[in-house]
Parts: structure tokens; C-alpha cells; sequence
């Protein structure tokens, strides 16, 4: 689920976009789910949840490394049945997709005869002239899993089937000490030690014996850093301290100052994907504001009581809760709640969102709060037990975009001044100031530098999910 009206800092600016139809000419939410972002979407197109697609998946429960296998479990009961499923959806309630299928065919439809270079990414290897099977997509990827084709070949079933029945495969035991693995390939030794083959570093030599190494240019680890240099960042080229915007000389520096932590999960909760979860809903649903006892005293409040949270941006309003799990100083609201609705929006995750208005006045957003979670009739008679009524505030909509000036990655720690609340000021409220907003962004990268060193986007060698071809490097 893709969400940056509600997950994203600054949302409102997500939703100023998206009604813009000269920026956006056609927005299409593929969501198992409705969301605050498909609300502002000109199709929204049904996708299967875990248990309706197939995927992939692995956790880091231990020091192993295992790989799982997600499967349509209407769709998989009918192939042990022995019937013929082409595509998920034929299986699926509702008719519901997967997004495996639906990207395979839409790039078939939009390059039929292979003229624009997608279609060529989707073949089937068995016969260009189809589109690639699901089974074929995934026997891919498992034949090549280490270890995997071996351990089936003693059952007697392939890789794809020993994953469809068994559902999940070890492949290493152990992933520690990675880089005092032998390294078994050859390759020319410079004089510091390094082992090259064709240009790029595979290895190092030490005392005479080869090994992987660590994944830096080096192959060592790199206490100081050429990299950083190179790219200029030279004050970085060793491991040490950034005084951040959230250092205490900041973050004290206004009456009733403080860290805002707003991204810690609760057990209970995932993301924005357990809005309908009776269950988990009815342990958590709400988001009070973390405080310390002692932060309280000095603002005179009490847990229960509602505070203005004001960010550079704007603010929100919400309740304060006294806990001595969280450090003086330091106030903390959790991720996952404050989903909301509009009156005319469809009616999705009822045990969790409030229902709102959001008037826009010349860029400054301001959302209201007019109806809270409510008992609904439905054929399961757990809606009508809802005892809660505070669904949580949308504190994300209040926060400013930081772009840290190396990573980019956002900076989601911010300071924030918290008193008690104002004269009017209800549960939920939450105030947006987009050119503030947009003021803020544009300083904080500001502090970016030129790119250098072959004007590439960024260090290559640093570790990242699903890196890139090199050519994309290229700025």
C-alpha cells in the first residue's frame, strides 16, 4: 500500500498535487484497501492482501538467512483440487488482482509489439509470443536460490513446486563473519592488499590468504573514508557526531521546546494496513502524546489533558499521556492512527478513522475533526461493540519535509514547542502552512553540495535495497 497522503511529512501538499490535474493528468491508487490517498484518485483499483497474491518474504528473526513464499490461498486450494487457474483474480473474491499480473499486462498493452523495449522485460522464456506466467516469474527467481534446487531434487519436486507446498527455505544458517569468507576467484593482488578482477574490487589478501572482505572499495573496513572526500563531504571521511537540527542547543532554544519522536510503532499495529483489524484496533486506537512526568508538571498539565503540538509548519492537537519510559525532554506520538475520511469519501476503515473536513485557504490547510469512530451495523456483530471514539490525530500532515543533504532520506525527528491547547482548539485539529512548508524544504537543501567524482547521484558501494543498474548512477 502506497499512502503519502496520510504516511509522508507534509501531506498536504501531497493532496494540493494530486488535485492538480495539470501536474497530475491521471492518478491511479492500486490499493487492497481505501486510503486517504485514494481518495484523490481517478481509479482505484482493487489489489490482493497477503493471503490474495503472491509474494515474497523474509524477516531477521535469527542470524539465517530464509526466503518465504506468499500464495493466493483460494487460488492455490484450486490447484490441488486439480482445476485450471490463468490468473489470480479468477480465484480471488471480488475479482481482485495481484500486481504481479496487473504490471505484466499492462506492459504488454502498452507495448504490444515489443517496438518501445518494454515488452522484451516480460516474455515468457518457453515462448516470446506470450506473456510471462507467474509460475515462470517465480521458478526464476527460485532456481537460482542457493541450495533450494538441491534440498527439492530430494523430494522430488521442483523449486517452484517445493515452495508452493513447503513454503519456505533456509538458505544459510549463519550470515555472520561474511567477510572472512575465501574468496575463490582469481584475480591480481595490488600492493595494498586488494584483489581486483576486470577493474572492480572482489577481495583482499591478508598474511597471504585471500578473502571476500568488506563491501567497500578496500575490501577492508574503511575507518576513514575516500568515498566521502571524493564526493564532498571531506569533514565525514571518519566516523564521528553530527550536531543535528535536534541537538539540545536547538532543541531547547524556544520556551516549552522539545524533540518530537513521531515514528515509533506500537506491537499491535503495521504501517497504515491494520485500519480494519478489529482486534488490534480495539488494543490501540489512539495516539496520545509520550511525556515525561516532569515535562508535564513544568506546563501544568495532566495526562488526558489536550496540547498544541507547533512544528515549523503548522501544528496538531492531541492528548498527553505521563509515562517515565521516555526521556525528559523528549516527547514521542506513535505512527499508525489519525486515519480520517472525508463526509463524501467511501467508507473504509471504520474502526479506525475519524471522520474531517480539510478547508484550504491560499495554501494554509486546516483539518477538523467532526465525527469520531462510532458502532456501525454490519454482518459482524463486533462493530457494534466499538467502545473507542478518539481514533488519533494526523500528526503527519503537521511535520516539514527534511531531506538529509547526504542520503536524502527525510530527517523525521523535528522540533516542536508543547503547550496546553488554545481557546478552540478540539481533539484532531491539524493546521498546515504550505509556503512555510515549502520554505522549509528549500533550506534543507540548500545544504546539499555538488555532485563530484564523475558526477554520480551517489556512493555506489554503500549498501541499498534493490540497487540500480550503473548507468542510473549517472547523473
Amino acid at each position: 500500500v502506497f499512502n503519502p497522503v496520510w504516511t509522508y511529512p507534509d501531506g498536504f501538499s501531497w493532496i494540493e498535487m494530486l488535485r492538480n490535474e495539470d501536474r497530475v493528468g491521471c492518478h491511479v491508487a492500486l490499493t487492497p484497501t481505501w486510503n486517504e490517498t485514494a481518495y484523490f484518485a481517478d481509479y482505484v483499483l482493487p489489489m490482493g492482501h497477503a493471503s490474495e497474491r503472491h509474494d515474497l518474504n523474509s524477516y531477521e528473526v535469527d542470524s539465517g538467512m530464509w526466503i518465504a513464499f506468499r500464495q493466493p490461498v483460494l487460488r492455490e486450494v484450486a490447484r490441488r483440487e486439480g482445476k485450471t487457474i490463468n490468473r489470480t483474480y479468477e480465484a480471488n473474491p471480488g475479482e481482485v488482482w495481484e500486481e504481479d499480473e496487473f504490471w505484466i499486462d499492462l506492459s504488454w498493452n502498452i507495448d504490444p509489439d515489443g517496438s518501445k523495449g518494454i515488452r522484451k522485460h516480460f516474455e515468457s522464456p518457453a515462448d516470446s509470443s506470450k506473456p510471462v506466467s507467474i509460475d515462470e516469474y517465480y521458478s526464476y527467481i527460485f532456481d537460482r536460490v542457493p541450495g533450494l534446487p538441491e534440498v527439492a531434487e530430494e523430494k522430488g519436486l521442483s523449486p517452484l513446486d517445493y515452495m508452493k507446498t513447503i513454503g519456505a527455505f533456509r538458505v544459510h544458517e549463519r550470515v555472520y563473519n561474511q567477510h572472512m569468507k575465501v574468496l575463490t576467484e582469481d584475480g591480481e593482488v595490488d600492493a595494498f592488499g586488494r584483489i581486483t578482477k576486470d577493474g572492480k574490487p572482489i577481495g583482499v589478501e591478508v598474511n597471504g590468504q585471500r578473502f571476500v572482505g568488506w563491501p567497500t572499495p578496500s575490501r577492508k573496513l574503511e575507518i576513514w573514508s575516500k568515498s566521502m572526500k571524493e564526493f564532498g563531504w571531506p569533514e565525514h571521511t571518519l566516523p564521528g557526531w553530527i550536531k543535528s537540527h535536534v541537538h539540545p542547543d536547538h532543541a531547547y532554544s524556544k520556551p516549552n521546546g522539545m524533540v518530537l519522536v513521531p515514528t515509533f510503532r506500537l506491537p499491535t499495529l503495521i504501517h497504515t494496513r491494520t485500519g480494519s483489524a478489529k482486534w488490534l484496533n480495539e488494543i490501540s486506537n489512539n495516539n496520545p502524546l509520550w511525556m515525561h512526568p516532569s515535562d508535564m508538571k513544568s506546563r501544568g498539565l495532566r495526562s488526558g489533558d489536550l496540547v498544541r503540538v507547533n512544528t515549523d509548519i503548522g501544528y496538531f492537537v492531541d492528548r498527553v499521556w505521563a509515562t517515565e519510559a521516555i526521556k525528559p525532554g523528549i516527547s514521542a506520538c506513535s505512527h499508525h492512527l489519525g486515519r480520517w475520511r472525508r463526509a463524501q469519501d467511501p467508507l473504509g476503515n471504520r474502526m479506525s478513522s475519524n471522520t474531517v473536513t480539510i478547508e484550504d485557504s491560499d495554501g494554509k490547510f486546516d483539518m477538523k475533526r467532526t465525527r469520531g469512530v462510532q458502532p456501525f451495523e454490519s454482518n459482524d456483530p463486533d462493530t457494534q461493540r466499538i467502545f473507542w471514539e478518539e481514533g488519533g490525530v494526523h500528526q503527519n500532515a503537521a511535520a516539514p519535509i527534511h531531506p538529509d543533504p547526504i542520503s536524502g532520506a527525510n530527517c523525521w525527528l523535528q522540533n516542536v514547542v508543547v503547550e496546553k491547547a488554545e481557546p478552540g482548539d478540539k481533539y484532531g485539529d491539524v493546521y498546515a502552512d504550505l509556503e512555510k512548508s515549502h520554505s522549509v524544504y528549500q533550506e534543507w537543501k540548500s545544504w546539499c553540495r555538488p555532485a563530484k567524482a564523475g558526477g554520480l547521484r551517489r556512493i555506489p558501494w554503500l549498501n541499498r535495497p534493490l540497487n540500480p543498474q550503473p548507468e542510473a548512477w549517472k547523473l
